[in-house]
């Protein structure tokens, strides 16, 4: 009996079987972002938390191979991230302290000799000063207010803190006994892979964070003697700017790459801020032919196109912390990416990035 045919060509309805599996994706991770900003309070410390064990994994695997038990050597290693945390937050602000009045005073000094050069001076500077005044006055009243809504901004982040602090410590602890939950958890014989493809996410967020680390402190020390070199005022001050940025990859570098060429132009004048350019340029193209291809050659490498849109929706999700966070969770998701499709082109039935256990075949 002949049957009908199609309604629609073979190319149409796979077209619109994939807009479907497109839409139900976009409707599903829609779903999470929502999720993620409604629990934002909730989820800022274990996010932070996955960052710091994932900087101290090795060091808290190393004290139990070592044969400290699990619990001692978890506490030891939240000690040392205290410490560590907590003495290069006291040099970064410290630095900063003594350095910032010099910095804004420095930048201050060529915003008033651009607008000079560019015939900004006179009344628009003028109507500028009396409006900044008019909005002084017109928000004293809420200082209070505002002092009061500060405290209250500090002792959450003190919270947070602490509580990324104890979820660290459990994380760090627990990791075995969050392995066998997985694998009871989860569907029958999805055990394996599940716990592959978190440990390849898990791995691609350490060695963002300790090479981001590493290299952080290299790009800080470098420009730091070149401005010192130069005898540029607050170079300690600015270095420590430099450490901080490091972290926001691109966009933070561009930016106290700019502020360190602002205060050497402002203080010792156009040829040592070309040389403070030339500084902050080498460092740059050492960081990104040299130790982004030799320090972070394990990690995932995204493009920076990728990067920057990453840093773009966590900065509208959850402002500075937002772009902190954005480039390990991208990591992370490109690792996991990358894996299960290196695994279905191979067509192989194991988990994605495991390997052959002892006395299999490699």
């Amino acid at each position: 009996m002949p049957t009908d045919p199609p309604l629609l060509p073979h190319a149409a309805r796979k077209t619109a079987a994939w807009c479907v599996v497109a839409l139900l994706v976009a409707a599903v991770g829609g779903v999470l972002i929502w999720l993620c900003v409604a629990l934002k309070d909730a989820l800022t410390p274990v996010l932070l938390a996955l960052l710091g064990t994932a900087l101290l994994g090795p060091l808290h695997r190393r004290l139990v191979r070592m044969g400290v038990q699990r619990s001692l050597a978890a506490g030891l290693t939240c000690a040392a991230l205290v410490a560590v945390v907590g003495g290069a937050g006291y040099i970064v602000v410290s630095a900063l302290i003594d350095s910032g009045d010099q910095i804004v005073a420095s930048v201050r000094t060529v915003a008033r000799q651009l607008a000079a050069r560019v015939d900004l001076a006179g009344d628009s500077l003028d109507d500028l000063a009396s409006r900044a005044r008019e909005v002084v006055a017109k928000f004293g009243g809420t200082a209070a207010s505002g002092l009061l809504s500060g405290l209250s901004v500090l002792g959450q982040l003190l919270a947070a803190g602490v509580l990324a602090l104890l979820l660290t410590f459990f994380f760090l602890r627990d990791a075995e006994r969050a392995r066998r939950t997985l694998h009871t958890i989860a569907p029958r014989g999805t055990g394996p892979r599940l716990e592959a493809v978190a440990r390849i996410a898990f791995e691609a967020v350490e060695g963002f964070m300790r090479g981001t680390t590493l290299i952080a402190l290299i790009d800080a020390v470098c420009i730091t003697a070149g401005l010192l070199i130069l005898r540029v005022p607050g170079a300690v001050g600015l270095g420590a700017l430099v450490f901080v940025g490091a972290y926001i990859p691109y966009l933070g570098a561009l930016i106290s790459g700019t502020v360190s060429i602002l205060v050497a132009l402002a203080d010792r004048g156009f040829v040592i801020a070309l040389w403070a350019l030339g500084v902050v340029v080498a460092v740059q193209v050492l960081e990104g032919h040299v130790l982004q291809p030799l320090i972070q050659s394990r990690t995932v490498q995204m493009h920076p196109a990728m990067v920057m849109i990453a840093i773009t929706a966590g900065a509208g999700l959850a402002g500075i912390l937002g772009m902190l966070l954005a480039v390990p969770i991208a990591a992370a998701a490109f690792g996991v990416i990358g894996a299960l499709r290196e695994d279905y082109a191979a067509g192989s039935d194991s988990s994605p990035g495991s390997s052959p256990e002892p006395g299999e075949p490699s």
